[in-house]
Formats: C-alpha cells, structure tokens, sequence
C-alpha cells in the first residue's frame, strides 16, 4: 500500500504530478474540503482530473484536518493505492430525512458480497437522519463488515454541504466505498470526553430525530433555560451543550446526540440521530482535557482493533471529530489530532474533517451514529 497526501488553499500553486503518480483501479481518493467549493469546484475538478482511474470519496467540512494541523478553506486529499485491496463505490439519494433507511439499506446492497471487509460512508449532513442510515447499514450488512465515517458538515451556518457523487458535488446523497479482500486492515475508534450534568430526563415525546417533550415539558423551553442567555445562537450554540441518551438507567452504552435545527413553533428541536421515546437524556459540557484525552482513547481503541503488531507502515488515519469540539476547544483544537498521532503507529498518515455527525461501531460488532465524538479509521494492508 502506498499513500501521500496534500493540502491545497485557495492562494496555493500545486503540481498534479504527485497524485498522478498513485492513480490507479485500485487507489482510493479522499478529498475534505470548504463548504464553498460546490461554487467553485476548480480545485478539486484538478485533483480529480490528475487521477481518472481512482475511486473518489469526499465531502463538505467544518474544517479539514491534515496532519497535526486543522483549516478552513481548504482541500484535503489523500491518495491510497492498494497493492491487494479492490475497491467499489456506492451512492444513494436522501433528499430528507425519511429517505435515511432506504438510502443506508441501498448503499449497503450495492456493496455486499462475501469478500467486503470495510465501508467508509459520507452522507449528506442535513437531510439525513444518521441513526435510520446506520440502521439500514447494519440490517443489510450484519455486523461482520466494519463501517465508519460521518455526515458532512458547513462550518457553522447548517444550511449546505455537500459529497461527491460520480466525481461531481452534490447534495441529498449519501456515497460509500466497499474495500474487498483479506488482505486490508481496518481499525475504528470513537470516544468523546463530554461531562454529564443536571437530572436525567425522559424522552416522552419524540418522532424519529424530532425531540419535541422532555418529562412531559416542551424540549426547546426546557433546553433553553439551561442555555440562558447563549440560547439567542442557536442552533449553533447547542452544539455547545449536546445530549447524552441510554436505553435505561442500567444501559452502560450511552450515545450523544447534537442539535442540528430548532423549531420555535414547535417548541422542538431536530438532531443527527434518533431521539427515540421512552430513553434517559442528560445534558452534557466540555471538560478541555478529557475532550483531548477522549481523542487519544480513541486512537488507543483503533490502533487495538488493527491488533497486529506486524501491519507495516503506511497507515492511514481518518479523523472525524464533531464540529461542537472545534467551537469548545478553539485555539486547543490542534491538541486533539496531535493525541490522535502520538498514539498511531509511527509514520501514520492522517487526514479528516470536522462534521456533523460520525459513524463508528460504539466498541465493536455493528456500526452506531455518535455526535461530539473523535472517531478514527485506520487503513493498512497486510
């Protein structure tokens, strides 16, 4: 396996020939880059046209990751080329929410057969809800095949993003790569660092990824007397103060949602994942250093999962790490992907964004939506 990767900025002159070099049928192409680019597409159609035989995955971010540095505006590539590793891409359309499950159960069919061993997946990071794709996911695939990845994001402003579908930029799709054979090697893990705070509340009223009662009490009234006065920049600022959600009071499993739109109407408020009636919620905050300790957990838990001290260099690292970490850690944010490679193999590649959304089994077996978490994917061939 050989890999290289590159950051381009806007204001950057970059020669093609180090890409070109790794196309081929069996080279995987990841690209991360600036929401605006689904405006002005030239520099990834560059990248694109240096490589004409790779498989392409790629997504709209809220900041690209590249190494130990994170930007914006930006575009992030990494170029895999496999030596025993055949490659096949999926896509499925989820122009809203109600199309997740369909569109999971789709991109898992394209891709199923005896020899899959893996599956990085970028959806759409606003029409999708993440819990029913990931459901649709699992029921096709079963829990033998690994699948990781996210939702893509928009800095911010929660109003577009986009993948690539066909080596075009679109919205309202969810696109897949399947890796295929014995030889790759995939490790996966997510940990996120947030504290618990305040009682825990009951989900009495919801409807898919719509949280509209807590203990009997409008969700959006509640949520907002937490927040005071930083209640004003929402949905922005509820990334600020995600929700824990189990099962029960003895579930020790226990997923993070994040707020991606708020209805004053309805006195709601819409998440990446389900918020299923009849679960515990608790509100969460940052605590710095075990966001950036919950990183490093979660670079111990892949390097674990690869479990074979032999897999040679190269590695390749993906990093998903959730939007509301980068506005909680602001000028601490690089920390976190600096745990992230102190931890990885030595020599490790690394490249990610910041999302929406991110898609990791919880430790092992099928896969689960997680928000706020970091989630790493590690690729090598053995």
């Amino acid at each position: 396996m050989h890999v290289t990767t590159t950051r381009l900025r806007a204001d950057q002159s970059w020669s093609p020939a180090q890409l070109s070099q790794l196309d081929s049928d069996a080279t995987l192409l990841l690209l991360f880059g600036a929401p605006s680019l689904i405006d002005k597409p030239e520099r990834l159609r560059r990248v694109l046209d240096a490589c004409p035989r790779s498989s392409v995955l790629g997504c709209s971010t809220a900041g690209e990751i590249h190494g130990r540095e994170i930007s914006d505006d930006s575009l992030v590539v990494a170029a895999v080329r496999f030596d025993h590793t055949t490659l096949r891409n999926a896509n499925a359309s989820v122009q809203t929410s109600a199309d997740s499950y369909a569109a999971g159960c789709a991109i898992a069919g394209q891709l199923k057969q005896s020899t899959l061993r893996g599956v990085l997946v970028l959806s759409d990071g606003l029409n999708v809800n993440g819990s029913e794709l990931v459901k649709g996911l699992n029921d096709t695939l079963g829990g033998d095949v690994v699948v990781t990845g996210g939702l893509a994001g928009d800095g911010t402003d929660f109003k577009r993003t986009w993948v690539i579908k066909d080596r075009a930029l679109v919205g309202g799709y969810v696109t897949a790569i399947g890796l295929y054979g014995d030889h790759v090697k995939l490790g996966h893990g997510s940990k996120g660092g947030w504290d618990k705070f305040g009682p825990e509340r009951l989900v009495t009223k919801s409807k898919g990824n719509v949280l509209y009662e807590l203990d009997g009490r409008p969700a959006l009234q509640l949520y907002k007397e937490y927040l005071g006065d930083r209640a004003a920049g929402l949905p922005a600022t509820g990334l600020l103060f995600p929700l824990a959600i189990r099962t029960s009071a003895s579930d020790g499993k226990v997923l993070v949602r994040t707020i991606l739109a708020v209805d004053e109407t309805a006195q709601s408020m819409t998440f990446a994942g389900d918020m299923p009636e009849g679960v515990l919620a608790q509100l969460m905050r940052a605590n710095f250093d075990r966001l950036v300790q919950g990183a490093s957990e979660a670079a111990t838990l892949a390097v674990d999962h690869q479990n074979d001290a032999a897999t040679p260099s190269p590695t390749l690292s993906i990093a998903i790490s959730c939007v509301g970490r980068r506005l909680v850690l602001g000028e601490r944010t690089e920390e976190e992907i600096e745990a992230t490679l102190d931890i990885l193999p030595k020599g490790s590649s690394q490249v990610g964004f910041y999302s929406y959304g991110e898609i990791s089994p919880y430790k092992s077996g099928v896969c689960d939506l997680h928000n706020q978490t970091m989630t790493l994917t590690t690729i090598s061939e053995h």
